[in-house]
């Protein structure tokens, strides 16, 4: 980190972004078009009323939300005075979302009205939530324990709102995360630390050491940054962080209206709304796009976009290159990180070179270190675990035993090691296995479900896969492949044996799955994550009763 000493607070630079681009676009949300000055107001609105209420510093709000306008709003309210923002994932049931709000100790909930009925049925779990915030979403009346978001918004201020604690470097933002492999952890980000890691990657980068006064020479030409579309939830981590840096740096996020993945929608919003960049999770969204562009060549108007990013879940080199043939131009960005390290590698494929999966190019602070805790010989072909250094997270929200196992001191300094496993090329790269935590032992070889998904996906008809290991008496686990077909792919066409000679010609023999299990959907979660726990539960059942 060095000597200089940083002061970054999301709420400072979007304001100054505010001050200079006020008749700017700063979302866009289907026909709906929010300036930064509407932006501003309504976040001081939305803080003011907060007050009102009797919230504390670094209080907790919860944003129960799908991809919309108020999201980054609420957020912008909180972060003005001092309260922390915290993530929901909708998809949530009844137990997961008392948890979440219980562990991170919300006293507010902003919440769409199409959750009314599930926000009600725990509201008696979550005693210290003070305070319900309804967003019409059209789905019906306001209940009577809320209060409409609008109302909240449209409290007068008079002036920038700010509490009488201030704002500074120290606040957190806080990201929960995980889930299918135990309960939601809650990651605290200092901003300082989380917006040093963010601007490091942006497009209008500001100096870092410099801080407000960069950002006020940046934009004093009163010149907007990009137009990003987060394809993604924006309570995830990548969807969430993009439109974070998006928003500093002056730019526009774009989010689509339907709450279903529609590709078609999103091409069309790129033409129209001339999106520079489009953020989305691996091949579950990435095929679908391809696949309406091979449907429909020649529809749209792509030369705005200049690249698409992924982040969470590896995609396809098949599916980048079939991207590039629409639109040579633009860059692919795989960037490999996670909510609790932020810039381990990344993979950029141009339309001269679609680079191959799951092969990154590491960050400047990432170690990859053996069993011993040295570093991997490039070339070695050992297996080593990541850890990134400088700017990470402070821990886990109340939980110690996890923060100490995660974020550990090596060779005298912090480092992030969230258990993703990779090999050290002789050039440097790395080839991402995946998390350990998901790792196949089979004959006393260890085997990364991550690998063996994506020589399975690149079987035609196969549009999805997930590789799990059930009990095997003699192996110790045996392979199951899970795979979903692409629509209209009739189940007789896609012959187990030949799956598995398909992976056999690409890895290992031992890495190849023993059965193949045919599923209709993966079900993954919004983000593109797989709980590889229920997979693994729902083949050993389906094993034992072939």
């Amino acid at each position: 980190m060095g000597a200089t000493v940083t002061e970054w607070n999301f709420a400072d630079v979007w304001e100054a972004v505010a001050d200079h681009l006020a008749d700017a676009a700063a979302l866009t949300h289907g026909e709906r078009t929010v300036s930064w000055r509407e932006l501003d107001r309504r976040a001081d609105g939305l803080a003011r009323w907060l007050l009102d209420q009797g919230v504390k510093r670094q209080d907790k709000v919860a944003l129960y939300l799908t991809n919309c306008p108020e999201y980054l709003e609420a957020t912008f309210a909180a972060f003005k005075i001092s309260l922390v923002p915290i993530n929901t994932n909708y998809r949530y049931a009844d137990a997961e979302l008392a948890y979440l709000w219980e562990n991170a100790d919300a006293v507010a909930v902003v919440f769409h009205g199409s959750f009314t009925e599930r926000a009600d049925r725990v509201r008696h779990l979550v005693p210290r939530v003070r305070s319900w915030l309804w967003v019409d979403d059209g789905s019906g009346p306001c209940p009577e324990w809320a209060l409409p978001y609008e109302d909240a918004v449209a409290t007068p201020t008079g002036e920038r709102v700010r509490a009488p604690w201030g704002r500074g470097a120290d606040d957190l933002l806080m990201l929960y995360t995980g889930g299918t492999t135990g309960m939601p952890k809650g990651v605290m980000w200092r901003q300082d630390d989380l917006f040093a890691r963010l601007n490091a990657s942006g497009f209008r980068r500001y100096d870092q050491d410099a801080g407000l006064s960069d950002v006020h020479a940046q934009l004093e030409g009163g010149e907007s940054g990009m137009t990003l579309l987060p394809a993604c939830p924006l309570m995830h981590g990548t969807g969430c962080f993009t439109a974070l840096e998006c928003l500093a740096e002056g730019g526009r996020v774009v989010t689509l209206a339907s709450r279903q993945f529609d590709p078609v929608e999103l091409l069309d919003t790129v033409e129209r709304e001339q999106v520079n960049g489009v953020v989305i999770v691996g091949d579950a969204f990435a095929k679908p796009i391809l696949a309406a562009l091979d449907d429909h060549p020649g529809r749209w108007d792509l030369t705005s976009l200049v690249g698409m990013i992924s982040s969470g879940v590896m995609w396809s080199e098949e599916t980048k290159q079939g991207l590039l043939k629409h639109h040579p131009g633009m860059l692919l960005i795989d960037a490999f990180s996670s909510s609790e390290a932020l810039g381990m590698g990344t993979s950029v494929s141009s339309g001269a070179d679609a680079s191959q999966t799951a092969r990154f190019t590491l960050g400047p602070e990432v170690r990859v270190l053996d069993a011993d805790g040295r570093d991997v010989v490039p070339g070695s072909g050992t297996v080593g675990v990541l850890a990134l250094g400088g700017r990470i997270p402070l821990g886990y929200y109340k939980d110690e035993d996890k923060s100490a196992s995660t974020f550990r001191v090596i060779d005298g300094a912090r480092y992030s090691v969230p258990g993703d496993f990779a090999e050290v090329a002789e050039d440097g790269t790395i080839h991402l296995l995946g998390r350990g935590s998901a790792c196949i032992n089979t004959g006393g070889e260890k085997v990364y479900p991550e690998e063996v998904e994506e020589a399975v996906k690149t079987f035609d008809g196969i549009v999805d896969a997930v590789a799990v290991g059930i009990p095997n008496e003699r192996f110790g686990e045996e392979i199951v492949a899970v795979v979903e077909l692409a629509p209209g792919v009739p189940p007789d066409q896609v012959e187990p044996q030949a799956v598995i000679d398909h992976v056999k010609a690409q890895l290992a023999s031992y890495k190849a799955p023993k059965r193949v299990r045919l599923v209709e959907t993966i079900g993954r979660s919004p983000s593109g994550k797989v709980d590889y726990g229920r997979l693994r539960r729902e083949a050993t059942a389906w094993a034992g009763g072939e």
